[in-house]
């Protein structure tokens, strides 16, 4: 893909975005109210699956820890 053709890209998806979504027929005020719903509802969907994603990610590594044989450290034992 060429860089100048590139803003012409992002044009034809945002009016396939428009037509699949029918906001091409809202007012703009309610254009800016269903974009900043779609906006935070994104914004919600990605920190979640970062927050998951290194929540399951940090679990599946201490499982593989323990199968290979390296305890981990009891907080316990540090104090002793």
């Amino acid at each position: 893909m060429d860089v100048r053709s590139t803003p012409s890209y992002l044009y034809w998806l945002f009016c396939q975005f428009e037509l699949i979504t029918c906001s091409y027929l809202m007012e703009p005020w309610e254009k800016v109210l269903f974009y900043s719903f779609n906006l935070a509802m994104l914004g919600l969907l990605l920190y979640t699956t970062y927050v998951c994603v290194a929540f399951h990610a940090s679990s599946a590594f201490q499982l593989l820890c323990s199968f290979l044989g390296a305890p981990r450290e009891n907080a316990l034992s540090v104090v002793k």
